[in-house]
């Protein structure tokens, strides 16, 4: 089970490496039923393949949301 922490520390290392990526539109925590995990938005499934799986044993998932446009 990852702890809010780690999945923080993992978040802001994660952060630093994808911000020059136009794919990524966000990157977050979630809580799932075995803990923390660094959450990934992206603007389309291409971008899926330049984020790791894992960081520092924190597990990474993804989901497509799309463009991300001010109001």
């Amino acid at each position: 089970m990852t702890d809010r922490a780690s999945a923080r520390a993992a978040k802001s290392a994660l952060s630093h490496r994808l911000a020059a990526d136009p794919g990524v539109v966000g990157v977050g925590l979630a809580r799932r039923a075995s803990g923390y995990v660094v959450k990934v938005d992206l603007a389309d499934a291409h971008a899926a393949e330049r984020v790791p799986g894992d960081v520092d044993g924190v597990r990474v998932v993804t989901e497509v949301v799309g463009v991300v446009r001010p109001l």
